[in-house]
């Protein structure tokens, strides 16, 4: 995934992925999300959901409620 936001051959199998899944009535959760660039290029082929490193490093689980009681 790292590479989607300059490899056409990337982006070719990501949007593929995401048509798929749009037809087949499956949710998407891109993983390995690290840059804005590639959250808004899955953005832009319709993939609202993202897991990865752009959003917060992995934690335990104790460290994730305790975030989670800030909002």
């Amino acid at each position: 995934m790292r590479d989607i936001a300059v490899d056409v051959s990337d982006q070719a199998i990501v949007r593929t992925i995401i048509a798929m899944s749009q037809s087949l009535e499956l949710d998407v959760i891109a993983e390995g999300v690290e840059t804005e660039e590639q959250r808004l290029l899955l953005l832009n082929n319709h993939c609202k959901r993202y897991q990865g490193y752009l959003f917060d490093r992995p934690m335990p689980i104790e460290q994730f409620n305790a975030s989670l009681e800030i909002f």
